[in-house]
């Protein structure tokens, strides 16, 4: 006997493996946090592995937690605060100068919110950019989350560490206190060719390169960004981080909207990931990521929402369905970008993105990936008839279709209720923080 921690078994399994491999019904064991067997479900499988738990995920689908690759989690706490703005108008005269104001225990609680939100839509681990990261870590793990962190770095002050000098330690010591946590990794994150000198870039490059980690910005998300970079180095951003050695596989660049074919040929040349944020472009009217033509030329290309104050939600569902169907229309082709290939950019493909920060592998169903697993019930009014569960988990269901959350082989929501937040907790100490923020 084997004796595994967790058996669950019953439903559809979907494995988003690189066979796309599918079980019905399916089984998942898990044992230590680590998925240790999946397959086709028959009774032998539970006399033989002996299980400490079972759960029935009959009905349902089985999963890889969605990953979110790009996101500034605290803010839920500015959700509507300045919509229907263009990116500068938005960032300049709205967030900067609310951000000026932050205080370490609202990120912490923004993060709070966000964490209950993206568990309940499904989210098992994201990406995150902001301020006061140690306070984002905090929150992510008592969460029980999988969360990348970084603070972002920019050449003016910021209102948690002061100025770049010391941001620059900061992450240094953020890298080293969470380097290692189980579920939490700590990464280089300067924000964007605008608001970085070269010289900054360089420094966090040199900072990333130290302790091998990822390094993450903004990249050519509008075409102001362009002409800006245009105007002071007289290149693209893409040329211009190529111009100073940041383009490799260690770079994971947010947006990519305004590429030429230079630009596109250069970070698939130099392996470096685009995130597409499909709703935050459009919702800023930044425009469209030239994504199936990144695609095409062999760059790794994943999802993320981006930030609550430019979405407004952290729901993953809902952002396959726009990325899936936005691109469908913009080339007039309704083959373009497969339900397949956009769940592959939400777990598998994301997996491999954020993989390095990690000693197991995320973002699929096999034999020794981490337990980050998610059940989605099919019995809902628009989940049924069922034919093809993979086009289903893309183009039909929603975050509040799923019933059930692991993370690192703990349950985090099961039944639709959270497990590791106190959510009306988390409800009281947001409107205190949005009652300040309005009076600033």
């Amino acid at each position: 006997m084997e004796r595994v921690d967790c058996l669950i078994r019953g439903g559809i399994v979907l494995t988003i493996d690189d066979d796309g491999s599918l079980w019905e019904p399916g089984y998942v064991a898990v044992r230590g946090g680590i998925i240790i067997e999946t397959g086709v479900f028959d009774p032998s499988v539970e006399a033989r592995l002996c299980p400490k738990e079972v759960l029935d995920a009959t009905g349902c689908v089985i999963m890889p937690g969605l990953i979110n690759c790009h996101t500034h989690a605290a803010m839920t706490l500015f959700r509507g605060l300045a919509d229907d703005m263009p990116l500068m108008k938005w960032l300049q005269e709205h967030i900067f100068p609310a951000e000026k104001k932050l205080k370490e225990e609202w990120v912490y609680w923004g993060t709070k919110l966000a964490c209950a939100e993206m568990i309940m839509a499904g989210t098992t681990c994201f990406c995150d950019m902001y301020l006061f990261e140690q306070a984002v870590a905090r929150a992510a793990d008592e969460a029980g989350m999988r969360a990348i962190i970084g603070e972002v770095l920019y050449d003016f002050l910021s209102p948690n560490y002061g100025p770049l000098e010391n941001g620059l330690g900061f992450t240094d010591a953020l890298i080293r206190e969470w380097k290692y946590h189980p579920r939490i990794r700590a990464v280089v994150e300067p924000h964007a060719v605008y608001t970085c000198s070269p010289d900054t870039l360089r420094q966090c490059l040199d900072l990333a390169e130290k302790h091998d980690v990822p390094m993450i910005v903004h990249l050519s998300e509008t075409e102001d960004e362009v002409m800006e970079c245009l105007k002071r180095y007289g290149r693209r951003p893409v040329q211009h981080l190529a111009h100073l050695g940041l383009l490799s596989p260690r770079l994971i660049a947010a947006h990519c909207v305004e590429l030429d074919e230079r630009d596109i040929s250069a970070l698939a040349r130099n392996g470096v990931t685009v995130v597409h944020n499909p709703e935050s472009n459009l919702k800023l009217g930044s425009g469209i990521a030239p994504v199936p033509e990144l695609l095409r030329c062999g760059v790794r290309v994943v999802l993320g929402t981006d930030g609550c104050a430019s979405n407004n939600d952290l729901d993953m569902f809902g952002e396959m369905n726009t990325c899936a169907k936005l691109h469908k229309a913009v080339w007039l082709d309704p083959t373009v970008l497969p339900a397949t290939d956009v769940l592959a950019m939400a777990t598998r493909k994301a997996g491999k993105a954020l993989g390095m920060a990690w000693d197991v592998p995320i973002g699929m169903i096999e034999s020794g990936c981490v337990a980050d697993l998610i059940i989605v019930d099919l019995e809902k009014p628009h989940l049924i008839p069922c034919y093809n569960p993979v086009s289903h988990m893309v183009y039909t269901a929603r975050g509040s279709d799923v019933r059930d959350v692991m993370i690192d082989g703990r349950w985090v929501l099961r039944n639709r209720e959270l497990i590791t937040i106190d959510l009306d907790e988390v409800r009281h100490q947001v409107s205190k923080i949005a009652a300040q923020i309005i009076r600033c």
